[in-house]
């Protein structure tokens, strides 16, 4: 039973690897035997830690995803480095601005979009003409809570969450009788510094904290073994769907 989950052999990207889920997300992988790497947008950031079961060290590649238009050069960066064909793409970075919407701002507005959707769509477009032509691969893209609710003063945020959920269903679609299973990850409520604001606001994080019947938030681990499910044989009859990982939010 264990083979089916084994990353062995498997060449893997996350986008956002560098910190929180994403960083998570890039250690279980290697844990799980992928050759794996990471886009982060800053040297400064520190690379995820690397435990003594993962077999080989994290690749980190420098690139600003929200002004790339072309991700062929990114891809080729990446499989030479990591010896072969791209096997599982994990659209993992991301960004939010927090403000009442009637003062939103176009450049926030502008910034979540460029992050959370279009880099996205653009790299997820250039990878799978690739998995397509191959025959297989797995795309993982990091949805959320939001893609299914409204939230508050997150509009951008919503939008391109509503988005991503969208998009993960439409290239399934077009993509699954070719080999290639497209699917979502929506995490509920993780401590990540995407919401250090949430959690500083004592009254909010209360509120969200009793609606969670885990009582707890999650922490970026627990949604990494959901990305090893995905990416793994296990989930070879998997297209299309949005696995929410949420401590029991959505339930409530």
């Amino acid at each position: 039973m264990s083979s089916l989950f084994s990353l062995v052999g498997r060449k893997a990207l996350v986008t956002g690897g560098a910190t929180g889920i994403g960083a998570a997300v890039a250690q279980a992988l290697a844990d799980a035997g992928a050759r794996v790497a990471i886009t982060r947008h800053s040297s400064a950031v520190k690379l995820p830690m690397q435990h003594s079961d993962s077999v080989h060290p994290v690749l980190p590649i420098g690139c600003d995803l929200a002004a790339t238009r072309d991700m062929a050069p990114l891809l080729d960066t990446v499989e030479a480095g990591l010896g072969g064909a791209l096997d599982i793409l994990v659209n993992c970075a991301g960004t939010i601005r927090r403000a009442d919407a009637i003062t939103y701002t176009e450049r926030d507005w502008s910034d979540v979009i460029a992050i959370n959707l279009d880099a996205l769509w653009r790299l997820s477009q250039a990878t799978g003409a690739r998995m397509v032509h191959r025959g297989s691969g797995k795309i993982i893209n990091i949805a959320s809570l939001l893609s299914f609710q409204g939230g508050i003063r997150v509009p951008a945020y919503t939008a391109s969450k509503h988005a991503v959920a969208g998009l993960t269903k439409a290239l399934a679609n077009e993509w699954a009788a070719h080999g290639v299973n497209v699917n979502a990850i929506a995490p509920g409520y993780v401590e990540t510094a995407n919401t250090e604001a949430l959690r500083a606001d004592e009254q909010r994080s209360a509120q969200i904290l009793a609606r969670i019947p885990a009582g707890r938030w999650a922490q970026p681990e627990d949604i990494a073994g959901a990305a090893v499910f995905l990416s793994s044989r296990a989930a070879d009859y998997v297209h299309g769907h949005v696995l929410v990982v949420d401590g029991g939010w959505l339930a409530r």
